[in-house]
C-alpha cells in the first residue's frame, strides 16, 4: 500500500507539562532574572527621600510632613536591601501560589494555564530569548517571562533554542 498524504505530513511540534508555582520557582524566576545593581543608585530616591524629610525638620512646615518623608526614605531603602525577599513574600501570599500551572510549547508559542492566570505568547510577538544557567529570560510586546529548564525536557528545550 502507498503511503498516504497524511502520512507524509510532519507532525507539528507539541510538548505540554504541569508545575506547581512554589517557593523554589519563585526563587529560581528572580536569580535567573534579577541583575544586582551594586552601585549606590538604587538607594537614591531612599536618600532623596530621607534629606527632604531632615530639611522639613529645620521648616514651618508640621512636624508630622518631616517624619513621614524620612520615614519613606528608611522603608524605601529596606525595599532595596531587601528586595528579594519582599519579592518573594508578595508571590507566597498572591493568589497564584501553590497552583498548578500547566505549560504548553507548540508552533503557535508559549502557553500557560493555571486557576487564575491565562497567558499566550506567540512566537511572532518575541523579540528576544536569552538562555540563562537554569532557563530562559522570553521577552516579548507584553514584558519578560522566565521559563524554567525544570519544567521542559531535551526536545523542549531543543525546540525553543531552534526559535532563538
Amino acid at each position: 500500500m502507498p503511503p498516504q498524504l497524511d502520512d507524509m505530513m510532519p507532525t507539528p511540534y507539541s510538548y505540554s507539562t504541569t508545575y506547581i508555582l512554589d517557593k523554589a520557582h519563585f526563587d529560581e524566576c528572580y536569580t535567573q532574572s534579577v541583575v544586582p545593581d551594586p552601585t549606590l543608585k538604587p538607594y537614591y530616591k531612599a536618600i532623596g527621600l530621607t534629606l527632604i524629610g531632615i530639611a522639613l525638620i529645620f521648616t514651618d512646615i508640621s512636624l508630622y510632613l518631616a517624619y513621614f518623608f524620612v520615614g519613606l526614605g528608611v522603608i524605601e531603602a529596606l525595599n532595596v536591601k531587601y528586595h528579594k525577599a519582599w519579592w518573594l513574600m508578595r508571590q507566597m501570599m498572591s493568589k497564584a501560589a501553590s497552583n498548578e500551572v500547566t505549560l504548553t510549547i507548540d508552533g503557535q508559542g508559549i502557553h500557560t494555564q493555571s486557576m487564575s492566570v491565562t497567558s499566550q505568547i506567540l512566537w511572532t510577538d518575541i523579540y528576544r530569548i536569552k538562555e540563562t544557567e537554569k532557563g530562559f529570560l522570553i521577552t516579548h510586546k507584553a514584558g519578560t517571562s522566565y521559563v524554567s529548564l525544570r519544567s521542559l525536557d531535551e526536545a523542549a528545550v531543543a525546540y525553543i533554542k531552534t526559535k532563538m
